[in-house]
């Protein structure tokens, strides 16, 4: 039975130091993924307006610094506004979508006029989509009324903006400074690309670890599950594969690839600490990168051994080595190498969002360099496809923030799939666990 193939792609990029850079990125990016027949592509958590990693904003439980206000001021001034209301936590919801809310007026001398809602980002992305055929979805930090959110956006070529998201539960820290989206904004969307019908949704970053909420997926029938995310460890991409296999869907995930400025003093620039970096120099271009590696049939990666006469990225040989150190990120974003061996109960590891930290009391600890080496990175990236049987069909993207991956499928896989798992179905023992969501209906989309 002839089944037509559906082109995934996704990648690593960063933010940019401006909304208009990362927008003017998005659309390099998009326009290049259309040169390669993609249909769907899929970009990091807070791409745009950023990922703050590492900032602090100068609060303690009890008291906040001046600074720290200041430091949340930049980084709302740096966040869209896609024109929706706050609502409930929802925003404006299909009246946003069919765009049914009031506009402001303009008054130019005697002539006066409606304009959009916002600041123009979404109409923006609306029109590389249209101008790329490519359906995009992407992660970005919305401002509306007081407060921030991150979302996800979804957009057609031709319909434009179908969708939007808000993350329910922010993870840690980022509690201080994004609300709590509603779950009503779980709403799965549709779109057809060559009579091939796709159920589309997105779990960001942490809320993948929440079990109900995938369910909440899965129930909607999903056969694209879209995880944008900040997490950069190597366990993600199980997590990814866990998915795909729970939930007989076909997964994507996207993080930003920010290498570390090799120049920069012990107290970053509220740019450097969003995660908003500028253009690559000539030397962090040049730097070292990732060791070769190599997929086995069960889905680990295999770093492979270096020789003396290995080529690094810049061309210089690199040192020989028999295997990776077992490392960790500090706060300050410094990475740092443990003790050969696995860790002791002393060196405990705290995971916070994509970051390993180890207590700084902990008697493993190796010093760290004062500053991070032009190899380094912020975030390593990751991004990856993988089927609903939990191969990984691309990826995972280690340290590549220029590149796109792609991955050829037919969504009749997630039908084959179904077989023996349907997890919101058959599966499910519906009749004796019952499931509901506030404010969401889990009535199956159609896979026709």
């Amino acid at each position: 039975m002839a089944s037509t193939q559906i082109r995934l792609a996704t990648a690593s990029p960063g933010t940019q130091g401006t909304t208009k850079e990362t927008i003017a990125q998005l659309q390099h990016i998009a326009q290049r993924a259309a040169v390669k027949k993609a249909d769907i592509l899929l970009l990091p958590e807070a791409y745009l307006g950023g990922y703050p990693r590492g900032s602090d904003f100068g609060c303690k439980i009890g008291s906040r610094t001046a600074e720290g206000r200041d430091d949340y001021l930049r980084y709302f001034k740096s966040a869209v506004d896609l024109g929706d209301t706050v609502g409930d936590g929802a925003g404006a919801g299909e009246a946003w979508v069919k765009r049914q809310l009031s506009v402001d007026v303009v008054v130019t001398g005697d002539a006066q006029g409606p304009v959009n809602r916002g600041d123009g980002t979404r109409e923006e992305i609306e029109r590389i989509a249209r101008e790329t055929g490519v359906f995009i979805v992407v992660g970005l930090v919305e401002k509306a009324g007081g407060s921030l959110y991150c979302s996800v956006i979804y957009v057609c070529p031709k319909l434009g903006a179908i969708g939007k998201r808000r993350k329910v539960q922010p993870t840690g820290t980022e509690r201080l400074i994004w609300a709590q989206g509603s779950p009503a904004t779980l709403k799965a969307v549709s779109t057809t690309i060559r009579g091939v019908r796709i159920n589309l949704a997105a779990a960001i970053c942490w809320e993948n670890y929440m079990p109900l909420l995938r369910q909440s997926l899965y129930a909607q029938n999903v056969n694209l599950y879209l995880a944008p995310t900040a997490d950069n460890r190597d366990a993600w991409l199980s997590l990814m594969r866990t998915v795909a296999l729970e939930g007989r869907c076909f997964v994507v995930s996207s993080n930003m690839c920010v290498r570390g400025d090799p120049t920069a003093d012990s107290v970053a620039t509220p740019n450097h600490k969003h995660g908003v970096v500028a253009p690559h120099s000539d030397h962090q271009k040049g730097a070292t990168g990732r060791r070769n590696s190599f997929m086995t049939e069960d889905g680990f990666e295999i770093a492979l051994p270096l020789s003396p006469t290995s080529p690094s990225a810049s061309g210089k040989p690199r040192m020989v080595s028999q295997g990776r150190r077992r490392s960790v990120f500090d706060e300050d974003g410094n990475e740092i190498a443990l003790p050969e061996g696995d860790l002791t109960a002393s060196a405990v590891v705290e995971e916070e969002e994509g970051e390993a930290r180890v207590k700084p009391d902990s008697p493993a600890l190796v010093k760290a360099p004062a500053a991070l080496p032009s190899n380094s990175f912020v975030s390593r990236g990751g991004s990856s496809i993988v089927s609903p049987f939990g191969d990984v069909i691309a990826g995972p993207q280690w340290e590549d923030e220029e590149g796109i991956i792609y991955a050829d499928v037919d969504f009749d896989d997630c039908i084959r799939g179904r077989l023996d798992l349907d997890a919101a179905g058959s599966y499910s023992r519906n009749d004796s666990f019952k499931f509901s969501v506030a404010g969401l209906d889990l009535d199956p989309l159609p896979y026709y």
